[in-house]
């Protein structure tokens, strides 16, 4: 037996749990389900790819995907790096950026990134469930401690811009989180960041860059379709095209 065989074993062993119905994240009005991981599963990296590649994504120690009923509108996408042609628009917001210097460290706790996090959730995310001043679950929300995590950092002379909390595994990038400088809206920092990170799939010989889940009737995902060619998984497989 192959290792990917005996991974795809030990994931039908896995223990999931659903949660309480509550707000859905992307549509208002409008009630969630969540399913996780077990949280006393025993997760590494090899696992975390096949539970990528069947929806998952991770969110500190937490591993779930959407588990809505009788509502599939969150569908998990992710770009093979391989084929992405980027947009006009896409190759002028790396241009705006070329004066930027990427720093890739590792995903140790920098008190001036949790600065720029905290202006950049004031800003975006006033109020939400991540907008908080505690570095403690600041450390919780970006790593796990199974996971293998990078932190790209985007810095202008001693400014730092922009960070990307990035997982990697064997055959992918995941694109966990990014937050950047509220008051740099000209130069897209978000754009930046995913085009970088698919240059960087694209060097290591990777195949995906995993953006979480797209959902055409909510503006903060919605976007992720401006990154072509795009793989959307539809429950069984991955396919060209929307499953909705």
């Amino acid at each position: 037996m192959n290792d990917e065989n005996h991974l795809y074993r030990a994931l039908h062993t896995l223990r999931f749990y659903s949660s309480l119905p509550h707000p859905c994240s992307y549509l208002p009005q409008r009630e969630a389900i969540t399913l996780f991981v077990d949280p006393e599963a025993k997760i590494d990296m090899a696992m975390y790819q096949i539970l990528s590649q069947v929806g998952f994504r991770r969110s500190g120690e937490h591993i779930y995907r959407p588990h809505c009923g009788d509502c599939h509108a969150c569908v998990p996408v992710r770009v093979p790096v391989a084929e992405f042609v980027p947009s006009r628009s896409q190759r002028r917001c790396r241009q705006r950026n070329q004066d930027l210097q990427l720093n890739i460290r590792s995903a140790e706790y920098d008190e001036a990134h949790f600065q720029l996090y905290r202006r950049y959730m004031a800003a975006r995310h006033p109020g939400g469930s991540m907008d908080n001043n505690d570095p403690g679950a600041y450390r919780r929300v970006m790593n796990a401690s199974w996971s293998n995590t990078l932190l790209y950092e985007y810095s202008h002379g001693s400014d730092i811009l922009a960070v990307a909390v990035v997982d990697q595994c064997n055959d992918s990038l995941s694109a966990v989180y990014t937050f950047y400088e509220p008051n740099e809206a000209k130069r897209s920092l978000g754009v930046n960041a995913i085009l970088s990170q698919i240059e960087q799939a694209q060097q290591s010989g990777r195949d995906w860059l995993y953006l979480g889940y797209w959902n055409p009737d909510s503006p903060k995902i919605a976007y992720k379709t401006d990154y072509q060619p795009l793989q959307y998984f539809d429950g069984l497989t991955w396919r060209n095209k929307p499953p909705i």
